[in-house]
């Protein structure tokens, strides 16, 4: 049995002993209520920081402090150094999480940590809680056999698009140089099949208004010739697509894909598509999600059912949420959807746009180095060949970190399979996806190791 043999089986074993402790640390960060959106309290994403800054602090490796972030939770920073040509990895991960949501469907309280038919229950255990034990678990089973540098951050922001954060970066990219990135905040595409997200759609959000009177006006006496704003608003949000659904907003890109297929059954069940309605858009359902644009009213104001008057409305407003190919700017996406907003007024009706988050995708490069220890690293930990995948959702960290370290491997997987339920009620962490992806980053780590030592000995890194 060779030396790297016996140590992947000696990481094996260590990460099924820790995953009793892993277990518990979970369900005690699952515990805090670390809701990083405005209008909740401030104390529990803070309890949730010092809590995992003194979880890596245990490790005795790391030197491990709190950055603060002006206005939003701090992020968790810690640092080995690299030994002599060692590369450096980075571990990312977020303890903030979402609302509760409707607290009536949830089988059991979403801030106590529930273990049921091999999942454990509770907000954030998938998302992204999970991560950040994976991240630490993997760390305790390699112990002083951990032969590369490692850097942590834990984001406190990251479902509030971790604005200080990536500011943060951009300023000072030396803290964050690392030869590669691993993103703990991923999903398989199914339970047990290991899965590499590639690419990330970026997101451009603008608030349109649209307003043609000075007050609302009374709809016999003045209903014809005078027009409508919510009339006026419908009639734009009717050009974003052609009439098989296609986005038709000139200036939005698509980009090519080459990763995983996706069953149309298995998503419409997936999605819970109504019966009977159809999906839209020419192409396959991967292209759509992955490396085209889409268009979506996320907000409508307009007068409510309650109350409502026989008048003509003077105002009403949307905001538009467009996400982006990875490849696409996405300043200049929103700039082209301003222009198709200001193209397609109707009556010369008048328009007020304000431009919100602008967020670029990623797309990563998968044929390094790296990318071949992970693929190892996921095989030998699930027993099967990971696929390829993109993502529809954006990380705004991923791609600050890619425009800032230019040359290193960005990885992306995690927790966040279909039965998580990230975002919603009953959200879960399957435990066998939680110990198998603990040995996965135990692996790769060793594995990058090992690579790098092979490398040296043939004359040079790989």
């Amino acid at each position: 049995m060779t030396t790297r043999v016996r140590q992947s089986e000696v990481l094996r074993q260590r990460v099924h002993h820790l995953l009793p402790h892993l277990k518990e640390e979970l369900g005690n960060l699952v515990r805090i209520p670390s809701i990083s959106f405005p209008g909740y309290p401030e104390e529990p994403g803070r309890e949730a920081a010092d809590s995992v800054a003194a979880l890596f602090r245990s490790l005795d490796r790391l030197d491990v402090r709190l950055i603060e972030m002006p206005g939003e939770p701090p992020v968790v920073f810690g640092d080995q150094p690299a030994p002599p040509g060692a590369p450096t990895v980075i571990l990312y991960a977020h303890y903030d999480v979402q609302p509760e949501g409707d607290v009536e469907q949830w089988l059991s309280p979403p801030f106590e940590a529930v273990e049921r038919d091999g999942r454990m229950y509770g907000r954030g255990a998938a998302d992204d809680k999970g991560g950040i034990i994976c991240h630490y678990g993997a760390l305790h089973a390699l112990g002083d056999d951990l032969a590369v540098g490692v850097k942590i951050v834990i984001d406190g922001a990251e479902e509030v698009g971790s604005p200080g954060l990536c500011r943060y970066i951009a300023e000072n990219p030396a803290l964050f140089a690392a030869d590669a990135v691993i993103v703990g905040d991923g999903g398989n595409v199914a339970c047990g099949q290991p899965t590499l997200s590639t690419s990330t759609r970026g997101l451009a959000v603008v608030d349109v208004e649209v307003e043609t009177l000075a007050g609302p006006r009374h709809s016999g006496l003045f209903g014809g010739p005078v027009p409508d704003a919510l009339v006026a608003l419908s009639r734009m949000i009717a050009t974003f697509h052609d009439a098989r659904g296609n986005v038709a907003v000139e200036g939005l890109d698509s980009d090519q894909y080459g990763g995983l297929t996706l069953e149309k059954d298995a998503f419409v069940e997936e999605v819970g598509l109504l019966p009977g309605v159809d999906l839209i858009g020419d192409g396959t359902i991967a292209e759509h999600l992955f490396t085209r644009p889409s268009v979506s009213v996320i907000a409508l104001e307009a007068p409510s059912f309650a109350g409502a008057a026989n008048v003509i409305v003077p105002r009403a407003r949307a905001r538009i949420s467009v996400r982006l190919a990875p490849g696409q700017d996405a300043v200049s996406a929103q700039s082209a959807l301003v222009e198709h907003l200001e193209s397609v007024a109707p009556w010369n009706a008048k328009l007020r746009c304000d431009r919100g988050v602008a967020m670029s995708g990623f797309c990563a490069s998968v044929d390094g180095p790296a990318y071949s220890v992970a693929r190892d690293a996921l095989r030998e930990a699930f027993g099967t060949p990971a696929v390829q995948i993109g993502r529809g959702g954006g990380m705004p960290v991923q791609a600050v970190l890619h425009r800032a370290l230019p040359g290193a491997e960005i990885f992306q997987w995690g927790l966040d399979e279909p039965g998580a339920k990230p975002h919603a009620p009953n959200e879960s962490a399957d435990l066998l996806e939680f110990e198998h992806f603990t040995l996965t980053e135990a692996l790769f780590m060793a594995g990058l190791a090992w690579t790098e030592a092979a490398g040296d000995r043939q004359g040079g890194r790989p």
